[in-house]
């Protein structure tokens, strides 16, 4: 049976996106048209709003605290994922997971064991790296099937991004994180070369004029939690164009985390001059620039944007430390 829809994951370091192309849409000849699937996720506790992108971050709750976290995504464990995930981590960071995917490149550690959140204490129920990312990919496919019953993910052809970098090992544990999401059929793709699929796609009818003389083309994907670079070398063929990728960097521990922490320790420095912030003020105060960052990058961005770190028990409000983070700043920082 024919999929009818192409859909393709990238499952983030920092945020889960999903787009789909519908193939029945397309005329003769033309590829269909890619648009963005919508993730439900729970925005506030009791609210279920619909978002472009699912952050890649798990809140492993106890079953007083949020009963009703199990209704949206499919494993056992009680959790919340997505932006409740980090509101609540950013209270409680002890109970948080993040950066699942770069603990799947991480050979140091068993990466189907049950170590994360890394560091929680005894009674914080743990979930491997492969779990995690499971847990991101069930929750996609239960969104999925829930819009289209009649077309289940797992019947579509689904392409499932991949750091270029990422080793064989990662990359089967990654297959390994979508079979037990019951996505047992994906494809995987290099992160960098998607994005020059999709620059090929744009130019099927000029790509010729769009290459002009260059013969080296290098794709830089700056991600959430790690920057990968491919170098593709392009030939001139009677056919047209060549192709052909011929060297991947080095796994690069360098993204939008590391930006956030740098906001974050400039903050910190306005905050508390005297001494370093709590580890819990600290996880508040990541999140907070996080946030700003977001929205001082975005199209109608504010001049500047107050960062406020809660002060905790009956100092909850009179211990409060804010500071402000300049656009111009931020954007000098990317």
């Amino acid at each position: 049976m024919t999929a009818r829809f192409i859909v393709g994951i990238d499952l983030g370091t920092t945020n889960t996106v999903v787009a789909f192309a519908d193939t029945l849409t397309s005329g003769e000849g033309a590829l269909p048209r890619a648009q963005v699937f919508p993730l439900p996720q729970w925005v506030a506790a009791g609210e279920v709003a619909a978002r472009p992108s699912l952050p890649s971050a798990r809140y492993q709750a106890t079953e007083e605290e949020l009963p009703e976290a199990r209704t949206l995504h499919a494993d056992s464990m009680p959790g919340v994922l997505g932006g409740l995930a980090l509101e609540l981590g950013a209270r409680v960071p002890s109970r948080l997971v993040t950066s699942a995917k770069s603990w799947l490149c991480h050979g140091a550690v068993d990466r189907r064991a049950a170590i994360l959140p890394w560091g929680a204490p005894a009674e914080v129920p743990k979930i491997s790296p492969v779990d995690a990312s499971a847990s991101y990919l069930a929750h996609v496919r239960g969104a999925w099937d829930a819009e289209h019953p009649r077309h289940p993910l797992s019947d579509q052809e689904v392409v499932l991004t991949v750091p270029a970098s990422f080793d064989e090992a990662a990359r089967a544990l990654t297959l390994a994180a979508a079979k037990l999401a019951g996505l047992p059929k994906v494809r995987l793709v290099e992160e960098p070369l998607a994005a020059f699929y999709r620059f090929l796609g744009e130019h099927r009818s000029d790509l010729d004029a769009a290459l002009g003389e260059v013969k080296l083309v290098v794709v830089v994907d700056c991600g959430g939690g790690t920057t990968d670079l491919t170098l593709i070398r392009v030939e001139r063929r009677e056919s047209g164009p060549r192709m052909t990728r011929i060297a991947v960097g080095d796994h690069l521990m360098l993204g939008g985390d590391n930006m956030d922490l740098a906001l974050a320790k400039r903050c910190e420095a306005q905050l508390s001059p005297e001494r370093p912030l709590s580890a819990l003020r600290f996880a508040q105060l990541v999140h907070e620039c996080r946030t700003a960052k977001e929205r001082l990058l975005s199209a109608d961005a504010p001049e500047q944007l107050a960062v406020t770190v809660l002060g905790s028990g009956s100092k909850l409000i009179g211990a409060s430390l804010s500071a402000r983070l300049v656009r111009d700043e931020v954007r000098a920082g990317v």
